[in-house]
């Protein structure tokens, strides 16, 4: 059966202020192309199908459209839903959509009821796991402790039973939307960290014979068979080296895997330019990035007059600056930036206590302000889902 896996399509997004929505409706048109011309079996999409839980009107009617663009090749797709998305939003009409072949797995509870596909060697079983925000879906799975590798251990703990009792022959593939340990992140991510730990280890998938990964949106192979398919489009200037793609799986009629990946459409390439001004306008060598989107970083002592302008004489497509001027490491003017950059918010404010009184928290005093932040992004999750 020949599978093609893709996910974090972020219907809706923008690219610091540029609409994406038609580089977003050109990659639609690539993917049905690609699953008609390779003569794919089943699609696959691993959540973050919209940028947000209240999508604009446009990203539906582009979703819409694609649904139709599927239905219409007669080719069964798999889709779960991911933290961006509602999944009560997505999923709604879930049972009628799954007449016309297009299956959307948005619930929790059903995580073990797979959509069964058949090829000339048997049964393949698709287990659809959305998005499980710990924290709300703890008593669902009956776990102690709200984190993700619990409750994500908890569902394939349903989908190996459901699976054992099945015919021998059956091949497996799950959809997961989660931050799988190994995996490499990139800013345009939203943070699903919980309890200070957000990996799951990769073996939590292990009895299956394909899982199909979404959140990160860099194309990456875990293990042969696991995967993260990446996002079609580049949403921030950390994706500027990545090869973006989908993976197109030949699963065997023994479970084995063989994946290659098929290149999304590039509506223009991003670019990382660093130095002073003078010598970024001047640079020979950065003539290839005049066409590009491009975020420049200012190493000027000093920050010069009108940069964005002068620059956009040569790049017109910048749409980033960022200042980071040439000092000593333990100059006291360093911007608070960049004084907080790579750190979290526990360990701001684990800075901050320290700060403050001349000490850091103790264990207790930490446990309570991971429990804060704990609460606080529970409570923006299910805010959003409710709107």
């Amino acid at each position: 059966m020949r599978l093609l896996h893709t996910s974090d399509w972020h219907l809706g997004r923008a690219f610091h202020r540029v609409d994406l929505l038609g580089a977003q409706s050109e990659f639609i048109g690539h993917l049905v192309a690609t699953v008609r011309e390779r003569e794919v079996d089943a699609v696959v999409v691993s959540g973050d199908v919209y940028d947000r839980a209240v999508p604009s009107l446009s990203a539906v009617e582009l979703f819409d459209g694609a649904l139709h663009r599927l239905a219409d090749l007669g080719v069964p797709t798999v889709m779960i839903s991911g933290n961006h998305d509602s999944a009560r939003r997505l999923g709604v009409g879930a049972g009628l959509i799954g007449r016309a072949g297009i299956h959307l797995r948005t619930e929790p509870s059903a995580c073990a009821t797979p959509v069964v596909l058949s090829d000339t060697h048997g049964d393949v079983a698709f287990y659809g796991l959305p998005y499980l925000e710990p924290a709300l879906v703890k008593d669902e799975f009956r776990v102690p402790r709200a984190s993700h590798e619990a409750v994500v251990g908890a569902a394939m703990d349903r989908v190996r039973a459901d699976l054992a009792a099945r015919p021998d022959a059956t091949r497996s593939v799950v959809l997961a939307h989660a931050f799988v340990t190994g995996g490499e992140t990139s800013d345009s991510e939203r943070d699903i960290t919980v309890g200070g730990v957000a990996a799951v280890p990769a073996g939590v998938f292990d009895g299956v014979d394909y899982v199909a990964l979404g959140h990160l949106h860099g194309s990456q192979t875990l293990t042969p068979r696991v995967r993260y398919s990446g996002s079609p489009l580049a949403y921030s200037f950390s994706e500027a080296d990545h090869r973006k793609s989908m993976w197109l799986v030949d699963l065997g009629p023994d479970g084995e895997v063989d994946a290659e990946r098929v290149d999304t459409p590039v509506p223009r390439a991003l670019a990382r330019v660093r130095g002073r001004l003078a010598d970024l306008i001047a640079d020979p060598r950065l003539t290839r990035y005049e066409d590009a989107w491009v975020e420049a970083t200012l190493t000027d002592p000093v920050r010069p007059a009108d940069p964005m302008a002068r620059l956009t004489e040569r790049f017109p497509h910048t749409l980033s600056l960022v200042f980071a001027p040439e000092r000593p490491p333990e100059d006291p003017d360093l911007s608070y930036a960049r004084r907080l950059a790579g750190r979290g918010d526990q360990q701001i404010a684990e800075d901050f206590v320290a700060h403050v009184r001349g000490a850091g928290p103790d264990d207790d005093e930490r446990t309570v302000l991971r429990s804060a932040f704990d609460a606080v992004r529970t409570d923006d999750t299910v805010r959003e889902v409710a709107r």
